[in-house]
């Protein structure tokens, strides 16, 4: 197990639960409430995400993409600029998660169009 320690809330605690795979990343994590009670570190699991472990076409579908996530980000920062708590943090956050998305999309393009997605070749 390892604390991923990236900016995340103080109230909780993104876990690792595996090792790094073929392609150097892990696939088991989970978010955690993290309390300051005597004896007790994490004490309620929120989220977990599992992801793809290895090329679809190789390993089948068996797996979340980071791709999916961020979709489910870009529609709660949706939500929240289209009513009251709509501010300039959440647009600016929402334009970067966006572009982060198209990103992925075009490497997963580029190698759809050279016949190698969902394989291990590069």
């Amino acid at each position: 197990m390892r604390i991923v320690n990236i900016g995340t809330k103080k109230h909780t605690k993104v876990v690792c639960w595996d090792e790094p795979g073929a392609g150097g990343a892990c696939h088991e994590y989970a978010v955690c409430a993290v309390t300051d009670e005597p004896g007790s570190m994490t004490s309620k699991n929120f989220a977990t995400a599992h992801f793809q472990n290895g090329p679809i076409k190789e390993s089948g579908i068996n797996g979340c993409h980071q791709e999916d996530l961020l979709a489910i980000v870009i529609d709660r920062l949706r939500s929240f600029q289209a009513g009251e708590y709509a501010c300039r943090e959440n647009a600016l956050a929402l334009t970067k998660i966006e572009e982060a998305l198209h990103w992925l999309r075009h490497r997963t393009q580029e190698r759809e169009d050279r016949g190698v997605e969902g394989t291990s070749i590069k």
